[in-house]
């Protein structure tokens, strides 16, 4: 939440952008926008999926997977991390459920869940297609 010093400097800067002649009705509007946005269960689920995948790390580890499972040694071995660094992505990574796990003796060895790249496609393209302000699209 922010102070109130900082809204009345922010509708103060307001002013000399907004051309309405009133700020404080246009700064409740954007933050409307703010709030609508961060209650949308598509923009929630796209920004955990975002951030999951904007650490290089998980992203190695999905590159990986790609051609075949592979058990918590080969991936520790890959990235040069410690098992508990590496199981900490991998967790991350099944919460989001991008991977998945499969037991074989002692091992368990990770598989990306194709269903959940399709939606994470569908949906990114859904965002994508709803863009209407294009650099030299000048409103």
């Amino acid at each position: 939440m922010v102070s109130k010093n900082r809204e009345k400097k922010i509708i103060e800067t307001l002013e000399s952008c907004d051309s309405s002649g009133n700020s404080q009705k246009y700064y409740e509007k954007l933050t409307k926008m703010r709030d609508n946005f961060y209650e949308n269960p598509k923009n929630r689920e796209l920004i955990s999926l975002l951030e999951t995948l904007g650490n290089k790390e998980r992203f190695l580890i999905l590159d990986m997977l790609k051609a075949k499972d592979r058990c918590v040694c080969e991936l520790e071995a890959i990235l040069q991390k410690t098992q508990p660094a590496v199981s900490h992505h991998l967790k991350i990574l099944e919460a989001n459920n991008l991977i998945q796990a499969r037991k074989v003796g002692k091992f368990s060895y990770y598989s990306l869940v194709h269903s959940q790249f399709d939606k994470f496609q569908a949906d990114w393209k859904d965002w994508i297609s709803n863009i209407t302000n294009w650099f030299g699209n000048f409103n």
